[in-house]
């Protein structure tokens, strides 16, 4: 099905939110509890499936439940509906600290692949199924796992990237990547994961024993902090933990 055309404000710096404009009969959907607010005549709904294939039987949509919770997803999409008369707006909020990126699946070519964690709503008629990453090395040592989200459709989707995002248009070139930082890429890309260096530096160079390697020809989005790194440098065990206080070994004595 085509998908309904939407209008939207992304609002915000650290924490985004997007805000989207919908008139009568018009739908978005959502991850469940992406939800900020909603205004007068929006009802939401939580089905089993994203709504881009009407007819789908039960076992399809079994099915397709089935695959978000092999994703880490909820089983549920929440379909936001505008009942009322003239416009009205239902929001969205990223889930941490970062960006919401806008994405015009027409434009990018119809399909697009994300990390699993980065879809945030889109406009009803995209399609979100799983991808399976076949190369080995990229499950294992790419950060994102061998199963990652594809998003199918001719409308706006909208992901989301912790920290500031950075955005490349590859030309036959070959990015070299931080593993987890890579949010979504057109399937005109390949995704693989190779060796940071040689030996001391994979040890001593603190960039990891892994690099993902990005090549071929399309656009691809990168995060600066994933939400595995984010966690990690604030943990009491992380690596910032012994920066909280100035004073060292003195702090240490006087406490």
């Amino acid at each position: 099905m085509r998908s309904h055309e939407i209008d939207y404000e992304i609002k915000g710096h650290d924490i985004q939110l997007v805000e989207i404009e919908l008139d009568p009969n018009e739908t978005v959907i959502a991850e469940a509890g992406a939800m900020l607010y909603m205004k007068e005549g929006i009802e939401f709904e939580a089905k089993m499936g994203d709504g881009s294939e009407p007819d789908k039987g039960l076992f399809g949509k079994l099915l397709s439940a089935a695959s978000r919770k092999i994703t880490g997803e909820s089983i549920f999409i929440t379909h936001f509906t505008h009942r009322g008369m003239g416009k009205s707006h239902v929001a969205f909020a990223a889930p941490y600290p970062g960006t919401i990126v806008p994405l015009d699946l027409e434009q990018l070519g119809g399909s697009v692949i994300v990390q699993r964690d980065a879809f945030l709503c889109a406009a009803l008629g995209t399609k979100i199924s799983m991808h399976f990453n076949r190369k080995l090395g990229s499950g294992f040592f790419g950060g994102e796992g061998f199963i990652l989200q594809k998003l199918q459709g001719d409308g706006k989707a909208f992901i989301h990237a912790g920290g500031t995002l950075i955005e490349h248009e590859l030309n036959g070139e070959t990015l070299r990547v931080d593993t987890g930082c890579v949010v979504g890429y057109q399937e005109g890309v390949n995704f693989d994961i190779q060796q940071s260096g040689g030996l001391k530096s994979m040890l001593f160079g603190g960039e990891g024993l892994f690099l993902a390697t990005l090549s071929g020809r399309g656009k691809v989005w990168l995060q600066s902090m994933p939400i595995r790194k984010l966690v990690s440098q604030l943990s009491p065990g992380g690596p910032n933990a012994s920066k909280e206080s100035s004073g060292g070994i003195l702090d240490s004595f006087l406490e």
